[in-house]
């Protein structure tokens, strides 16, 4: 096996364990609304463990990561067992054993609305290449960073081809695919050594031709209102920009929402790893899944080495989250 080069792996093991910090540090606000979160909280500034009426995260303990961080690391597996391929019904098939691991445990942080009515229809007969034909949530998007990380977002088609693997089984759809599509995109060119504006570029143009793909579903166009929502923050304080986040742009499982949510946090940011993910935080919505996707881009440009070590420690010890290894296979299909 190559070895990859220390500031590759060193961006690529920040995109990884960025999803994981953008997930952990959202997971107690998750279902929340924005109003609930500074009533409840005032203001996130660390690991928090989830309040007891939570319908989703109930019960976790502050640094715990959810659905976003357990099925990227699914997809990074099936990656390197694959040789660089997806199969749907092995994906499938390991999304099912996840939720029934995960409702073993008495987790109520199951499947998402699109990936469980695919699996569903799966598990019912339907071809594993037919089921994802309605998916439109952000599933896809959440977990594709180990493609970011395995893959060159150039020449765009061949890439878009890994993507769309990722996607088939649950979100073969334009708005699934153009949402899996930018995070994707932008967490390669993070990893290739790529500024935050590059990642913007990157996302913005890989969303457009990903929108070309799958099956069509009504939707607002996620490349646009990535554009777009870099404009709608600008010079605006922290307060008023999540505030106009949450009531523009969005903060629903829609990923049409919560994409570009993503990036409007990480202009806000600057592209900070550590702001980026506790601002996503404090947005409430599906803000584990927003921070998880700013986290992966944030961490794909400045690395592990830009992570706070004492959350990267934390994020270790609490979910036994070990990535070096299953990163660096990653990198060896550039």
């Amino acid at each position: 096996m190559t070895t990859a080069p220390p500031d590759l792996l060193d961006r690529a093991l920040g995109a990884f364990y960025g999803l994981a910090l953008g997930d952990a540090l959202g997971m107690p606000t998750q279902i929340m609304s924005r109003e609930d979160v500074v009533r409840v909280y005032g203001t996130v500034t660390g690991f928090e463990a989830s309040r007891s009426d939570n319908p989703v995260s109930a019960g976790m303990p502050a640094g715990a990561v959810t659905d976003d961080t357990d099925q990227a690391v699914i997809v990074a597996r099936l990656l390197v067992e694959g040789g660089g391929h997806i199969e749907p019904l092995r994906f499938a098939d390991e999304l099912l054993s996840w939720e029934r691991e995960m409702k073993d445990k008495g987790s109520f942080d199951l499947l998402g609305p699109s990936t469980k009515a695919a699996l569903d229809a799966v598990a019912g007969g339907t071809d594993p290449k037919e089921a994802g034909k309605n998916g439109t949530t952000n599933g896809a998007a959440m977990r594709v960073t180990p493609v970011g990380i395995a893959f060159a977002a150039d020449p765009l088609p061949d890439f878009l081809d890994r993507v769309v693997e990722s996607c088939q089984v649950t979100h073969d759809t334009n708005v699934g695919i153009a949402g899996a599509a930018a995070v994707a995109a932008a967490v390669s060119t993070g990893v290739a050594g790529g500024t935050l504006d590059e990642a913007f570029e990157a996302a913005i143009t890989a969303a457009e031709a990903g929108a070309r793909r799958g099956n069509w579903i009504a939707g607002a166009d996620i490349s646009a209102r990535i554009a777009w929502a870099r404009e709608l923050v600008a010079g605006l304080d922290e307060a008023t920009a999540l505030d106009r986040i949450v009531a523009l742009i969005g903060t629903s499982v829609a990923s049409q929402e919560s994409v570009p949510a993503a990036f409007a946090v990480l202009a806000l940011t600057g592209g900070d790893p550590w702001r980026s993910a506790l601002l996503a935080a404090n947005l409430g919505g599906d803000s584990d899944t927003i921070g998880a996707i700013a986290g992966a881009v944030a961490g794909s440009v400045h690395g592990l080495s830009g992570l706070p070590a004492d959350a990267v420690r934390t994020l270790r010890t609490v979910n036994s989250l070990e990535l070096a290894p299953l990163t660096a296979q990653l990198l060896t299909h550039r």
